[in-house]
């Protein structure tokens, strides 16, 4: 190697890798394009959308959705109106947060803290869960084959304001499907778990043994 080479070399080594773009706004939706890195997301009044294979650092908005396509791999995922949505073999290197929308992660998915909403049903199929499910109003499915580390809670509603909920949330563990930690149940709920489910403690309710793909329809 020639010295004019060498130290070329020594400074491409020396410089240090180009950060990720951050991209923050204010009004407007964003997306990650397919098989692109990325810093943090952020949107006040629009959606985010993680293409497939993308890599990006924390999502967050305060209302929209976001959808994360297959393959793609990201940090804590936050909002507080709007949906969270998430393809097949997604990676989330954090936790996911909605206040007011409904959580779905596809098969594969793997998140390594927990999941939380205040009015929103979760929703998993075949996928790793490192934390715990918590919930006060929405319906939870941990479904065929999926694996939550950190059980399960479902906080009673606040009763400050004379809030009264319509309803009792409905939880499911599917087949195949285990809870190593306890279910707790501060409120009324349906439980029903599959004969193949596997689960900690339950706490706060009676489950109901099924059988099938689907649980009974109340």
């Amino acid at each position: 190697m020639t010295p004019n080479a060498l130290l070329l070399t020594l400074a491409l080594a020396a410089t240090p890798a180009l950060a990720a773009q951050d991209i923050s706004k204010v009004n407007g939706s964003i997306t990650a394009e397919a098989g692109q890195s990325y810093g943090d997301l952020e949107t006040v009044n629009g959606s985010i959308r993680i293409q497939d294979g993308a890599v990006v650092e924390d999502a967050g908005t305060v209302n929209g959705s976001i959808t994360v396509d297959a393959k793609a791999t990201t940090g804590d995922l936050e909002t507080v109106n709007g949906s969270i949505r998430l393809g097949e073999h997604v990676t989330v290197r954090g936790g996911i947060d909605t206040v007011n929308g409904a959580v779905f992660i596809d098969r594969g998915g793997e998140v390594k803290d927990g999941v939380e909403t205040v009015n929103g049903a979760i929703g998993l199929v075949a996928t790793r869960v490192g934390g715990g499910i918590e919930t006060v109003n929405g319906d939870i499915t941990v479904g065929i084959d999926s694996h939550v580390r950190g059980g399960i809670t479902v906080e009673k509603p606040n009763s400050r304001f004379g809030f009264k909920p319509k309803r009792d949330p409905r939880v499911v563990i599917g087949p195949n499907a285990v809870v190593e930690g306890p279910l707790v149940f501060e409120r009324p709920v349906v439980l029903y778990v599959h004969k193949s489910a596997r689960t900690g403690p339950v706490r706060g309710a009676t489950a109901r043994v099924f059988e099938g793909n689907t649980a009974p329809q109340d």
